[in-house]
């Protein structure tokens, strides 16, 4: 049986299941280990891991822990609870037609951050204007429709990551932004320093940026210096302003001290910069990258939303949670009647209920020759089987579900 326990309760004898914590976050080769010394403790507490889940069935008990389903349960219980009474927002265009436009502004931020990567890499100045010309482009679709863009940022190939997560991070700020009550002039600064945070991996070898093995601790410290070496270079940057250099400087701080690089906790930690910390995991977690598979989006925010009890800061991730949906639009799920289908739009009243595009049946094990729409938030589809009872991984289905937004 996998059960939750504190790390203080971790004793030699115990197996460990998973760290509970990103690969990068812990010193061992693989997510499970025997703990058969006092060494592997002493390890697991150097490195700021508060909460972890053993396996009784290969190692010691712990009377009383909950377990793994339990605390799913509670988990997504606590979540629906943040959205249930959350409005939908009206957006002045239909997703349809804004993907059309939000795919040419996806194309030109690639193109964008490619060049100034490069720039950097070879020695060159930061040229910022294009950057903002891009920024204010995704302004304006995030205000026509919000999630156009955002299910298109996180569409990417394995090798386009680097590129595609610094986009789909100044994204997310524009739109967590947006849903935060920020004005204009605050969105941009924000989707610049979302579009940038990261700049400073081009001074990292290129090597250590695309191993696919476990990075060593001398490589994971190597790594960790992109922090310091984007804040230089946003510093260095005219036009830039203090906002964007800062979120580069703190995304990697957490509020209970364990980040880095200056190990700063709550309030010490800017208030933005709190907030580009879980858009830049929650990014990373649902991308293909070259050591890790990708998180469906709603196990991301499940497994955030765990991780606010002491990394980040928990209104911030319950008002997340509401700007893209327990749902977000793109989500494969599979309803009670078997039907598998993408979620193309937020319902009308409540997030909880969306608009589905039927695009499977699972119990006749065949596709949908004509996909149709199903709107939950409607009488006839809140009981019986029409409703959601998991979301789905597209591989399993052989599914692409932005073909079907």
């Amino acid at each position: 049986m996998i059960k939750k326990i504190n790390v203080k309760q971790l004793k030699p004898g115990m197996f460990v299941h998973d760290f509970n914590c990103g690969w990068l976050n812990h010193p061992f080769l693989t997510d499970s280990i025997l703990v058969d010394n006092e060494r592997i403790i002493e390890k697991v507490l150097k490195h700021g891991i508060q909460e972890l889940y053993i396996d009784t069935d290969k190692g010691a008990d712990v009377a009383n822990a909950p377990t793994e389903e339990e605390v799913r349960r509670e988990i997504q219980t606590e979540i629906t609870r943040v959205v249930e009474q959350e409005k939908t927002n009206i957006h002045p265009v239909p997703i349809q037609e804004e993907l059309i436009r939000a795919g040419e502004i996806k194309k030109e931020a690639k193109r964008n951050i490619q060049s100034l990567m490069e720039d950097v890499r070879l020695g060159k100045q930061i040229q910022v204007e294009k950057t903002e010309h891009v920024v204010d482009e995704m302004i304006d679709s995030i205000f026509r429709n919000q999630d156009a863009l955002v299910s298109l940022a996180r569409i990417r190939e394995k090798d386009e990551y680097t590129y595609m997560h610094s986009v789909s991070v100044g994204v997310l700020m524009i739109a967590f932004g947006r849903h935060l009550g920020c004005d204009v002039p605050l969105l941009r600064e924000l989707g610049v320093g979302g579009m940038l945070h990261d700049i400073g991996k081009m001074i990292v070898s290129q090597v250590i940026l695309t191993k696919e093995e476990k990075l060593t601790e001398k490589e994971l410290e190597l790594m960790k210096k992109h922090v310091e070496y984007s804040r230089i270079l946003l510093e260095q940057t005219h036009g830039i302003t203090e906002t964007a250099v800062i979120l580069a400087a703190q995304h990697h701080e957490r509020v209970d001290g364990t980040g880095y690089p200056l190990g700063l906790k709550g309030d010490e930690i800017a208030y933005y910069s709190r907030a580009v910390a879980i858009a830049d995991v929650y990014d990373a977690m649902t991308s293909q990258r070259c050591y890790q598979n990708r998180y469906q989006p709603t196990d991301a925010l499940r497994k955030l939303y765990e991780w606010s009890n002491y990394h980040f800061d928990r209104d911030l991730m319950q008002q997340f949670i509401r700007c893209v949906g327990i749902y977000p639009v793109g989500t494969l799920v599979r309803l009670g009647s078997g039907l598998v289908g993408v979620i193309i739009k937020h319902g009308e009243t409540s997030l909880l209920h969306p608009v589905i595009r039927i695009v499977y049946d699972s119990r006749k094990e065949k596709h949908i020759r004509v996909p149709y729409d199903l709107d939950l938030s409607l009488p006839a589809g809140k009981g019986g089987e029409d409703r959601i009872v998991s979301y789905e991984s597209p591989d399993k289905w052989g599914l692409r579900p932005e073909m079907y937004l």
